[in-house]
């Protein structure tokens, strides 16, 4: 009880797209772990550029990953040296052509992803936990977030029994489905043990289709569409029940006053 989904994972195919983008029938499990693999490399040579999402399409025998970071500099390098060698490094650890692609996020107050981990580092820095998250949905909420949660698990400032301590400003709609709300998880190591930290950002509503979707949708929407017949049956009113009750009574007492009269007839004939 009082579990909840994933944010993203509720919204896949409506609002939200998948960071794995590719399609195979036979080769589907050993793909998809390539693409774990890739995304835990990627992080782990990257810790210190911001990397909020790692995608991975797939084309033919060719692998392009897109890496979403708040400071592209890091992971270009000067002259492009350290992408250069970050892609010899994911073709050695793949074994197929890999080509880079790096995405800015102007806004790193709106990343939950970011937001917790930017959290994370400040209580690993023996920072108090509360004003940490204080701080962040702050700066969040100044940035045009409708509303922030931040939630914080472990033990926390030392405390022998784990607890769970979380705080929020504005509204975060969790089971609208047009709503844009961005989850973010991650972990602090302590010398205590590990402590939680979860994000959620509540960015708006999205009315219609989004951009990453628009194709998805339209081949979704054609391969559903039903054929107009003419074998479809009318609408029915809300009054033609009662209607069609009514007739019905009306009919039944008709025949018994017919029954009735003839009853009558015969019983004057005998007499």
């Amino acid at each position: 009880m009082g579990q909840k989904t994933h944010p993203r994972g509720l919204r896949l195919g409506i609002i939200e797209t998948w960071d794995s983008k590719w399609y195979s029938e036979r080769d589907y499990a050993k793909w998809l772990h390539e693409d774990f693999k890739i995304q835990k490399f990627v992080k782990e040579q990257l810790a210190r550029a911001g990397i909020s999402r790692v995608e991975v399409e797939r084309v033919a025998d060719r692998c392009s990953i897109n890496i979403h970071t708040a400071r592209p500099g890091i992971v270009i390098g000067r002259r492009g040296a350290e992408a250069e060698k970050l892609q010899a490094m994911l073709e050695k650890e793949v074994g197929c052509p890999v080509r880079i692609n790096v995405s800015e996020i102007r806004e790193p107050e709106l990343d939950a992803q970011l937001v917790s981990e930017d959290v994370a580092t400040q209580i690993e820095r023996r920072a108090g936990f509360k004003q940490a998250m204080r701080r962040k949905i702050s700066g969040s909420i100044q940035a045009g977030a409708l509303g922030v949660k931040i939630m914080v698990s472990g033990r926390l400032d030392g405390k022998e029994i784990a607890r769970a301590e979380s705080s929020i400003e504005g509204r975060v709609p969790l089971h609208t489905l047009r709503a844009n709300v961005d989850y973010g998880f991650t972990e602090a190591n302590t010398t205590y043990g590990k402590i939680g930290v979860k994000t959620w950002i509540f960015k708006g509503e999205i009315i219609g289709v989004p951009d990453n979707l628009k194709g998805e949708s339209s081949v979704r929407r054609q391969s559903g569409r039903r054929e107009d017949t003419g074998s479809q049956r009318p609408e029915r009113r809300r009054g033609d029940r009662r209607s069609g009750s009514r007739q019905s009574g009306e009919q039944g007492r008709g025949r018994g006053r017919r029954r009735q009269r003839r009853g009558e007839g015969d019983s004057r004939r005998d007499s």
